[in-house]
């Protein structure tokens, strides 16, 4: 008797999931009320962002936010809205979060490590030498004001490679410009830019390049100086 009533509770289930309705079972709304706890919601968001749905991650996470703001994970899921913008490579929207999280959380020990994603969103978002650089600009602002806040930080000792890789582009923009004046024979205009980058981009990988094409046009202005004085008569 036990047996065929174990077999006919299996059937009335199959029965149900068949039809299509819906029959109420302990385990899951347990399940479900799991998964909308704020536990459940962040680890969701955490799960979504571990498989590059970012897009997900962020819902989910702003869920966390709006739905449970006093709980001890509302402050993590701030940082993972930034982190997930950051990882799909929306750069301003992670800006814009880690920023606010800054202003919100004067105190937070994630700091040092939002300040850097924040100096990092600019450094993403820089482009070719050819191109402006005020986001180069921006970065460097960004990794400076890092080290003077957290100086023992391990994020700024990330922060001062960033920013010599910054000066790097900036001192190689400030090349390019004078090696086209070199070409078109403007050798003041070019000595100007090389002496330029000597002064303010020493020691970021450019000294060697710089340093010879300093001496050629000195070298060629030299020259060009030198034809234009009159030739003595004897």
């Amino acid at each position: 008797m036990v047996r065929n009533n174990r077999v006919f509770l299996v059937l009335l289930t199959v029965v149900f999931l068949l039809s299509g309705c819906k029959m109420w079972l302990p385990w899951a709304k347990k399940v479900e009320m799991a998964r909308t706890t704020p536990e459940g919601l962040y680890q969701q968001g955490l799960e979504e962002y571990q498989k590059g749905g970012y897009k997900r991650s962020v819902e989910l996470f702003q869920r966390v936010k709006e739905e449970y703001p006093l709980s001890s994970l509302a402050i993590m899921a701030e940082v993972g809205i930034a982190d997930a913008f950051f990882s799909g490579k929306q750069y301003p929207e992670a800006e814009l979060a880690y920023s606010e999280f800054l202003n919100l959380h004067p105190t937070n020990e994630n700091l040092p490590y939002v300040m850097y994603q924040i100096g990092m969103c600019h450094f993403n978002e820089i482009t070719t030498i050819d191109r402006d650089q005020s986001e180069t600009f921006k970065a460097v602002k960004e990794f400076e004001r890092l080290m003077v806040r957290f100086p023992g930080s391990k994020f700024s000792f990330m922060a001062e490679k960033m920013i010599r890789d910054c000066r790097k582009t900036m001192g190689e923009q400030e090349f390019s410009v004078g090696e086209f004046y070199f070409n078109i024979k403007k050798y003041q205009a070019a000595l100007h830019r090389f002496e330029k980058i000597a002064r303010d981009y020493a020691n970021v990988g450019l000294d060697y390049k710089v340093n010879y094409f300093i001496v050629e046009t000195k070298r060629r202005i030299a020259e060009a100086d030198a034809k234009k004085k009159p030739v003595e008569k004897k």
